[in-house]
């Protein structure tokens, strides 16, 4: 439990925008729908689909209970009992028969600058083929596949064609090891891999299939590999288990007629990043995953029938799952997707995407805008029109309150709505976030639980805390989209996440989130970072989000990661690494952190670095820095977003503990 300090404190606010809010989807009132009947408000959120057949329970729960040996029981959440949907049918055939087949779907742009705009009629001509494909090969209803792809429009239609004949997907990032995708196959019991030839990243065609296959080698339940031809390299081949996209899907017959599943049909199975202990394959299903993501996506990033909505996230992230995949293309609209990195070949190439597409809904993580106030300062680059753009969107962890109005300045014309968005890959999609119509907005917080989420923050017995205290965050009733289990590990699903408050609340237990918060006079939530992400300087516990807040609100300072290292006097010390600007003097840096949260706060080391370690999902990784700093063995870095940047840290960890010895001998 994070114990209270002092702390960085937020009194800017901005009211939902008069315009905005009379024609927003979702108003005041959801709020008290929900609260006097919170199940009722989510068989209406699941009307909003077609379903084959109606179900006739809405919801099961049974809540981690002890029996008489005082053994914990495994929970159990079932949402729409009974009901029978597609979740293809749902994303795509219904719009082409409601006449909207020539609407576009996606907008795919390569990294070298391919285009390709797929309409939803294409999207389901696609799908079916790859449905058809998938059958020849001999996938099954409950059969897993696992998909090793970049962001192409192929990830799109292999996860989709899964969904249609009841496969259950698990979408790997394309640029993981060898080792992580083997650990994915083999826990999964996947019968077919998809994988590319290659991939661009960075502007180089790197090659992926060798990757692929010693990653599939000896694995005995994996009967084919299923390649994509995306960079036109000679790849390895093994004959009678690998086969061609274009020979297997772009040949198969271009109908095929989707099967309604039970709503508790396994849709996909997402995996933690691992961090600590293995990862762990989190279960969603069908009809209560595609009911919180379409509601969700609908409500809180109020989409309109001509929305353009750019999810930037990596389709294997969670994120695009939900609002790239199912949320978006559920409710019919029109995306963006694109293969590269934000600065190839230059660092003005979102806003160049921006303004060719005519984006409207522009949801990014905060890490990436913090990188963006270190290449441009103050301001954008001139000469692009970002005027197309009328809701902006965060992901990834707590953003900073000084990146949350730059990022409203400048991509928003200081008029915006910025949603913040608080989920995990446990919830399915957002919990915590504001109505643009509805919400007054604060800068670094997710406002409050949308309409049918109860989370709350608590302390050690369960109780919720006062005002300005600190806690841990949670959820005190279960919501549709909740994964429903570990992937053949029930029981390590019961210890992570329900064991620490089983048997409180009407409910039976609480939702552990893994997070730190606060909740303000207004009962706002505002994250702390994970509850291990804390650095205890003589006992005094201090969150790591708070101290990089203030770091960040320098105006020379586009990015910070906080984490605490071992101090022979205090325990632990305050390691700050900062990405910024030259001209910074540490102490400058020093001081700031001093004034906005207190002395006990204020970084024993500072270590300015040319990009920080994140995961694929945007998240700084703060354990990665103190190894780093301590010299410890770092294991596999191959799953990063950015790899090459433990080099630059190394560096420049290095050069300040030369710094250190230079100013002690003087």
């Amino acid at each position: 439990m994070i114990v209270d300090e002092a702390r960085l404190t937020e009194r800017r606010a901005y009211p939902a925008p008069a315009a905005f809010a009379a024609q927003a989807n979702v108003g005041a009132d959801a709020y008290d729908r929900a609260a006097v009947d919170p199940v009722g408000f989510w068989e209406d959120a699941a009307r909003r689909l077609d379903w084959a057949e109606p179900w006739h329970t809405a919801h099961e729960w049974e809540p981690p209970v002890r029996d008489a040996d005082g053994e914990l029981g495994v929970p159990a959440a079932r949402w729409f009992v009974g009901g029978r949907l597609n979740v293809a049918y749902n994303c795509v055939d219904r719009h082409v028969e409601a006449g909207r087949g020539d609407k576009i779907a996606l907008h795919f742009e390569g990294e070298p600058g391919d285009r390709i705009a797929v309409t939803y009629a294409d999207l389901q001509r696609r799908v079916s083929q790859a449905a058809n494909g998938l059958r020849a090969l001999g996938i099954e209803p409950g059969d897993r596949v696992v998909v090793y792809l970049p962001v192409l429009i192929e990830t799109v239609v292999i996860a989709l064609a899964c969904a249609r004949i009841g496969a259950v997907h698990s979408l790997v990032f394309g640029g993981f090891s060898a080792e992580a995708v083997r650990f994915r196959i083999e826990d999964t019991g996947a019968k077919l891999l998809v994988t590319s030839d290659g991939q661009w990243r960075r502007g180089r065609a790197v090659e992926v299939k060798s990757a692929a296959d010693r990653a599939a080698e000896g694995v005995e339940h994996l009967e084919r590999v299923l390649v994509v031809r995306r960079t036109g390299q000679d790849v390895p081949w093994t004959e009678g288990r690998d086969v061609w996209w274009h020979d297997v899907v772009d040949t198969a017959p271009e109908v095929h007629e989707p099967e309604a599943f039970d709503a508790e049909h396994p849709l996909f199975i997402i995996y933690t990043s691992g961090t600590t202990g293995k990862p762990k394959g989190l279960v969603h299903t069908s009809g209560g995953y595609l009911t919180h993501a379409s509601w969700a996506h609908w409500a809180h990033f109020d989409a309109k029938p001509d929305d353009v909505h750019w999810c930037t996230a990596d389709l294997a992230w969670v994120t695009a799952h939900t609002y790239e995949l199912y949320g978006p293309l559920s409710n019919g609209l029109t995306q963006v997707i694109y293969e590269g990195t934000p600065d190839t070949p230059h660092r003005e190439r979102h806003l160049e995407i921006i303004q060719r597409y005519g984006v409207t809904v522009y949801y990014t993580a905060p890490t990436l805008i913090r990188t963006f106030m270190t290449w441009w300062g103050e301001g954008i680059p001139e000469g692009h029109d970002l005027s197309t753009l009328r809701l902006l969107g965060t992901v990834g962890e707590a953003i900073n309150p000084e990146a949350w109005v730059w990022f409203r300045r400048n991509h928003g014309r200081d008029e915006l709505p910025v949603v913040d968005t608080w989920w995990q890959s446990e919830t399915g999609a957002a919990m915590i976030a504001p109505l643009p119509g509805v919400t007054t907005l604060k800068p670094g917080s997710a406002t409050v639980p949308l309409p049918g989420i109860d989370a709350a923050v608590v302390d050690e017995r369960g109780e919720p805390v006062a005002p300005g205290r600190s806690g841990t965050l949670v959820v005190r009733r279960p919501w549709p989209g909740m994964a429903r289990t570990v992937w053949r590990n029930p029981e390590r699903y019961r210890d992570s996440y329900w064991a620490p408050f089983a048997g409180h609340g009407e409910h039976g237990g609480y939702y552990v989130a893994g997070d730190g918060a606060t909740v303000d006079e207004d009962g706002y939530i505002w994250i702390l970072g994970r509850l291990d992400d804390v650095v205890n300087v003589s006992g005094h516990r201090l969150s790591t989000i708070e101290i990089e807040s203030s770091l960040v609100a320098h105006p020379a300072v586009g990015e910070a990661g906080v984490a605490g290292v071992a101090d022979p006097v205090t325990g632990q010390a305050v390691a700050a690494f900062v990405a910024a600007r030259e001209g910074v003097d540490a102490d400058e840096l020093r001081a700031q952190v001093a004034r906005d949260i207190g002395p006990v706060a204020k970084p024993r080391h500072v270590v300015f670095v040319p990009e920080l370690p994140k995961t694929r999902s945007g998240k700084i990784l703060r354990r990665l820095l103190a190894q780093l700093w301590q010299g410890d063995s770092l294991g596999d870095t191959t799953s990063l977003q950015n790899p090459w940047a433990v080099d630059g840290v190394r560096a420049a960890v290095e050069s300040a503990r030369d710094t250190a010895r230079e100013k002690e001998k003087s």
